[in-house]
């Protein structure tokens, strides 16, 4: 807005925010009358967009400080030439650090992999499973760290459909709750699921709904025999650090990949294709390749995170095929019945 004063005003608005908020906010603008800058106006826009409350001043200007170093974070990747994406405040702007790392579950072990060696000739110039049919919306993991959990039903959704033409919402739950080799929220690895899933029946989203922590006493683990409907028959771990080798990969389906999300790079991504080495290898965090194509002469891998369609693009990113976050270095995808 470029009228400040009517700026305030409207966040202060209690119709928007609620009595009490307003009239803290009220309180603020009256000790700081004249001095508030631009970002603490965005700030409070933030603030309504996203519903958050502080209890006190001191929680604020906590929070303050750390959605002014997201803005000059995301100012900075937009104002470089070098780079290829664009950048933009989200729900994470006001997040600690800490707060950001109970999303990152990916655990990596140490497993003794296999790497197949797929047919990489005669590959299309581009592929989109999500306009194919063979993804569903992207979902939202919320602060738990099961993204291991969303990556492994992706896949699993995702072969079924390569299987029977029929796209099936599965159960991040489950998994959440039942997958005992896995840790629930505290992360767990694709591999030892599709493991579970061959001798587990994979229930629904609708039979099972996703809750964000794991429930001991009261979870649905013992219906998967007669509620389940997808079962994995065997998967494989795709030749790693090969742009070609995923390719070919994701010519059967949707596949299973970690990379590292920890970094403001990634976390503040909104458009075009994250290139470079800034987002780091350090895996972290368990997505789903659905993808890949050129965009202003970058080749890329498109990726559904599940950080809810707010994030991102619309849920999605486009990595650099030049491994970008570590994206080639362990995936693998299964096949089901």
């Amino acid at each position: 807005r470029d009228d400040v004063s009517d700026w305030s005003s409207d966040v202060c608005s209690s119709d928007l925010i609620g009595s009490a908020q307003a009239g803290f906010f009220s309180h603020f603008l009256g000790e700081n009358e004249g001095l508030m800058t631009e970002v603490e106006y965005r700030f409070m826009a933030h603030i309504v967009e996203y519903g958050k409350s502080y209890g006190t001043k001191e929680e604020y200007n906590y929070r303050l400080a750390l959605f002014k170093q997201n803005v000059a974070e995301v100012d900075a990747i937009n104002a470089d030439p070098a780079m290829t994406h664009t950048a933009g405040v989200n729900f994470m702007a006001t997040w600690t650090p800490e707060e950001k790392k109970r999303l990152l579950g990916y655990k990596a072990q140490n497993l003794t992999r296999s790497p197949v060696h797929l047919d990489d000739s005669n590959l299309a110039d581009s592929l989109n499973w999500v306009t194919q049919g063979a993804v569903t919306p992207v979902k939202n993991q919320g602060q738990c760290g099961s993204c291991w959990s969303f990556s492994t039903t992706g896949a699993l959704e995702g072969a079924h459909f390569m299987a029977t033409k029929n796209l099936v919402s599965l159960s991040e739950q489950q998994f959440v709750d039942c997958d005992h080799v896995d840790q629930g929220c505290n992360g767990g690895l694709m591999d030892n699921a599709f493991k579970f899933a061959e001798t587990t029946k994979i229930m629904t989203e609708a039979d099972y709904p996703y809750l964000a922590r794991r429930s001991i006493f009261k979870n649905h683990c013992s219906e998967a025999a007669s509620k389940g409907v997808v079962t994995v028959s065997t998967y494989a771990d795709v030749t790693p650090k090969s742009a070609s080798q995923m390719k070919a990969a994701l010519a059967k389906g949707p596949v299973s990949i970690a990379i590292e999300a920890d970094k403001s790079v990634f976390q503040t991504y909104t458009s075009g294709v994250l290139t470079g080495a800034s987002c780091g290898t350090q895996l972290d965090h368990g997505v789903l390749a659905v993808g890949y194509g050129t965009e202003s002469g970058e080749d890329y891998f498109l990726v559904k995170n599940s950080w809810g369609a707010s994030w991102g693009d619309q849920g999605y990113i486009k990595l650099g095929a030049s491994n970008v976050c570590g994206m080639l270095m362990q995936p693998s995808y299964p096949t089901t019945d």
